[in-house]
């Protein structure tokens, strides 16, 4: 299952109204307490840092990478940290981001040793013509670009 944040204007009725709303893609109560506190409180967590940068007048494509590293580097989503392991055994993460404004956007696929996908994705947004990096051209592009402090060996046990 994955998962999207989205920035937008909100319309009159939505301005006034006082609540705000999640979608994460954790509907299912079944999951045990052990297993579903920690994620919401983790989802609480990236939503009020999420808010706080925007009040703080962060970028809104800052704010969604900022976002999106946090739950990258938890290990209770299928994501960077806690990516599940493919069929032969490894970990491969894809991430896209898209500035929604000048329809700009940036993907990768196949990354095997890095965390932090998102931002793969953004710097192949901000730093090349192209749109989208898959496996090895986007492994290749990581190591050029992104600090070797952000890479892991290619297991789960060492990207958690």
């Amino acid at each position: 299952m994955g998962w999207a944040i989205a920035l937008t204007q909100p319309n009159r009725r939505q301005r006034n109204r006082s609540s705000r709303r999640g979608e994460h893609g954790m509907g299912n109560r079944s999951l045990s307490p052990d297993r579903r506190l920690p994620r919401e409180a983790a989802l609480r967590h990236c939503l009020q840092l999420g808010v706080s940068a925007l009040q703080s007048h962060a970028h809104p494509l800052d704010v969604v990478e900022l976002v999106v590293r946090e739950l990258e580097n938890h290990p209770q989503f299928n994501a960077g940290k806690g990516s599940v392991l493919t069929t032969d055994g490894i970990v491969e993460m894809e991430a896209c981001i898209m500035d929604g404004k000048t329809m700009r956007c940036g993907a990768v696929s196949g990354l095997t040793t890095l965390v932090n996908a998102v931002s793969v994705a953004r710097l192949v947004m901000d730093k090349t013509p192209h749109i989208y990096l898959g496996f090895q051209g986007a492994e290749a592009f990581a190591r050029e670009h992104v600090s070797p402090s952000n890479f892991a060996a290619n297991s789960q046990s060492s990207l958690h």
